[in-house]
């Protein structure tokens, strides 16, 4: 999974699938949090890969079984609306690509709620060659910029962000590969920098603007669940939370060994692609934040930086949440020893 999920996507939950679900009372089955087990099923909005190797990993040695913890990974794809599912509640826990998906789903009424993040910093980036270098957000000035129609908005949020009209940007639409670059119809593309099944054509000659780094400061692989899952079943989010930081931190630490468990759950992912990845992927996972607050922690102000930034773009059709309407520490504040890097 390599791109953003659409903030224009189906944001608001069908009145019919949310009747339906408090009508027969999906939300939370009594099965699912019985005494000593609980069932977690994690939705996804895409295709489960590489990005999921700390859950891989912690179903495979048993973590989550430790935890009482009956775990299952819901895939997801472009006709799957996950954040809808949990929000319906035939969800207990879900994960989307990127943090605005929760907010705007939030601002719509959903009631979702962000407890803890996969990536410390988002690796969305524009990739550039050598030969024509954009190494700042000022260097896309004349330039030609190839973007999904996912991502236009990022490009949008960083124009915004370093005061640069839209008119002095030749925004080319473009598809998800590489080759509108290599040949020289546009001078940029977007993407995540995880991606290096993807990359890897642009070779040594790759140059790369990273989102982050220039201030527009995004979560990405958010986790979230349903508002009532947070407020009458906080104790089997922990237990998820901290089976699932064991499994992220020996990935970290025991990659070759993360990957075989990954190849062995997803078996048509390449190996040497997914090995590569894991290197990059784990420095977003695990970074100086994390060396504090441990795996999973996120700010309220970096949440706060993107609701503000979204509401200056008018991306809310409703209205811009509240930040302790869209996350809460709670489940982290609660398992916080358990995610610290040792």
């Amino acid at each position: 999974m390599s791109r953003l999920d659409d903030p224009s996507r189906r944001r608001v939950l069908q009145a019919s699938l949310l009747a339906a679900g408090l009508a027969t009372g999906t939300l939370l089955s009594v099965r699912s949090f019985a005494a000593d087990r609980a069932a977690v099923n994690m939705q996804l909005g895409w295709i489960p890969g590489g990005n999921q190797v700390g859950e891989v990993v912690a179903k495979r040695l048993g973590y989550y079984e430790q935890e009482g913890i009956d775990f299952k990974i819901l895939p997801g794809g472009p006709n799957v609306d996950g954040v809808a599912i949990v929000a319906s509640g035939r969800g207990e826990a879900g994960q989307i690509s990127s943090s605005p998906s929760v907010m705007l789903a939030v601002s719509e009424g959903l009631p979702v709620k962000c407890f803890a993040v996969g990536l410390q910093q988002h690796p969305y980036a524009f990739f550039s060659l050598k030969k024509t270098p954009i190494r700042t957000p000022q260097d896309m000035i004349g330039k030609r910029i190839g973007i999904q129609a996912t991502g236009l908005v990022l490009l949008k949020a960083l124009l915004v962000k370093h005061q640069i009209a839209e008119s002095q940007v030749n925004v080319v639409p473009i598809g998800a590969d590489m080759m509108p670059l290599l040949s020289g119809r546009v001078d940029a593309v977007a993407g995540w920098q995880t991606n290096l099944s993807a990359l890897k054509a642009l070779g040594a000659d790759r140059v790369d603007l990273s989102l982050w780094d220039s201030g527009v400061r995004l979560y990405a692989l958010p986790y979230y669940a349903h508002t009532d899952t947070l407020r009458k079943h906080p104790e089997v989010l922990q237990r998820f939370l901290r089976a699932t930081a064991r499994g992220w931190l020996y990935a970290n630490k025991n990659r070759d060994q993360a990957i075989d468990l990954l190849l062995k759950e997803f078996p048509s992912l390449n190996h040497a692609d997914e090995r590569a990845s894991i290197d990059v992927l784990m420095g977003y996972a695990l970074n100086k934040a994390s060396g504090t607050q441990g795996w999973g922690s996120m700010d309220p102000t970096v949440w706060q930086e993107q609701i503000s930034l979204y509401a200056e773009l008018g991306q809310f059709r409703a209205r811009a949440p509240k930040v302790e309407d869209v996350m809460t520490l709670d489940i982290l504040q609660a398992t916080k020893s358990s995610r610290l890097v040792v």
